[in-house]
């Protein structure tokens, strides 16, 4: 029988689920908006994206420059948002592409780019 379970890379994290309030994710639970990138997760201190910041993406900006990270997914809360203008600069001149969704479809599309062993990296807003 060929195994179609999906091989991680070491250190990998994906969602493992996700609620009003809180994430699971490597078997661990944050109850709070998180930044996950390979191997890392990590409190995001941002309750919306109108209180993203250039600064409290400064993790994942340097993971971009160090090579570590070349997409950013960002999880908006309820409902897909235009990230704001600052945030996709700095994230540009860091090389990294960015993409905004409702949290549900960002987690999924994360977890698909961490499959697929793509350098990505996830900003989730708790629901």
């Amino acid at each position: 029988m060929m195994d179609l379970t999906p091989k991680l890379a070491d250190g990998a994290k994906v969602v493992q689920g996700y609620a009003e309030g809180r994430f699971r994710i490597g078997g661990e639970i944050f109850p709070h908006s998180v930044l996950v990138m390979p191997g890392v997760v990590e409190a995001w201190q941002v309750a919306d994206l109108a209180t993203a910041s250039v600064d409290s993406l400064e993790p994942v900006l340097a993971a971009g420059r160090a090579g570590a990270v070349e997409v950013l997914i960002i999880g908006c809360g309820p409902r897909t948002q235009l990230v704001p203008r600052p945030l996709r600069e700095a994230l540009k001149a860091a090389g990294i592409g960015v993409e905004g969704m409702d949290t549900g479809a960002a987690a999924r599309t994360y977890n698909v780019m961490t499959m697929e062993d793509r350098k990505a990296a996830a900003a989730l807003i708790v629901l």
